[in-house]
């Protein structure tokens, strides 16, 4: 009589756990890969099909300016994040007074709540030549009426976009930081050093990882608003992503608006790249 055959289908073990995952599989590709593969091709075909270069020239032409505003302010932000981030974290970490901790613990985490659309309307309204933070100068005596201006600009956009990421990216920090041994911190502090150089020369190197994800992330984040340069800003240049819905909205040009995503995604990728490289590169180190 044949015997069937007892060895286990490699498939057979994996299958629950596929179908466990496929949901959210078919919900990444309907949501993003399939849009982001229709965005690619679409920036490269004419009207007959054909392929062509003709709307990427059109961007870089139109919106040049644009696209060099928009990867600038993306690296003012990140880096005034990564200041203010570092800086609360470390506290957080290392502050010796509980009271100040335990406030700045209650309210560095407000904005996270807080859409960005809202962010860009307190901003408008905070940021304005006749807005609340001048309004609070001149009447202080701080500030003279006449010295006032509006910040309404491409500086108006870096605070409100730190303002509203630093929550987020602090959050990671101090929990990366609060995991690191205490015996390193303390034997540093017992040699004499400072909290200020305990958290640049031991706590940072330790968790520059989880800084970079946080500012990855952040990147993507910024590349993607769309409500906090159109209430900020209300001229050129500004981001591209004000470019893109004024070209969709005004014109129904989708090929030069899939143009300048592409943009969006090389400079994403880059940031992507550069983490993926760090990351094997501890990785191998770690190996040997």
């Amino acid at each position: 009589m044949p015997t069937a055959d007892a060895t286990p289908s490699p498939l057979r073990g994996k299958l629950p756990g596929l179908l466990l995952i496929a949901p959210a599989l078919l919900a990444i590709a309907l949501l993003y890969v399939v849009p982001l593969a229709r965005s690619v091709i679409f920036a490269f075909l004419d009207q007959d099909g054909g392929l062509t270069t003709a709307h990427l020239r059109t961007a870089i032409e139109l919106y040049g300016r644009d696209i060099v505003f928009t990867v600038l302010v993306a690296l003012a932000s990140l880096a005034l994040i990564s200041v203010v981030s570092i800086a609360i974290a470390g506290y957080l970490t290392l502050g010796a007074t509980p009271w100040a901790v335990t406030a700045l613990r209650w309210l560095y985490r407000w904005p996270l709540f807080i859409p960005f659309i809202v962010a860009g309307q307190t901003a408008r309204s905070f940021l304005a030549r006749n807005g609340l933070m001048n309004s609070l100068l001149i009447d202080s005596g701080l500030m003279d009426q006449a010295t006032a201006q509006s910040l309404l600009d491409w500086r108006g956009l870096v605070l409100t976009f730190a303002w509203k990421q630093v929550p987020f990216v602090t959050l990671l920090l101090a929990g990366a930081m609060a995991s690191v041994d205490r015996s390193t911190v303390e034997a540093a502090r017992n040699m004499g050093a400072g909290r200020l150089r305990c958290l640049i020369e031991i706590l940072l190197p330790q968790v520059r990882g989880t800084l970079l994800v946080g500012l990855i992330l952040s990147l993507v984040t910024i590349m993607s608003v769309l409500s906090v340069p159109m209430m900020v800003i209300a001229g050129n240049p500004t981001m591209m992503t004000s470019m893109m819905a004024h070209r969709v909205t005004y014109y129904g040009d989708y090929a030069v608006a899939n143009a300048l995503g592409l943009f969006s995604y090389l400079i994403t990728a880059v940031a992507a790249y550069a983490y993926l490289r760090m990351t094997l590169n501890q990785h191998n180190e770690g190996a040997r």
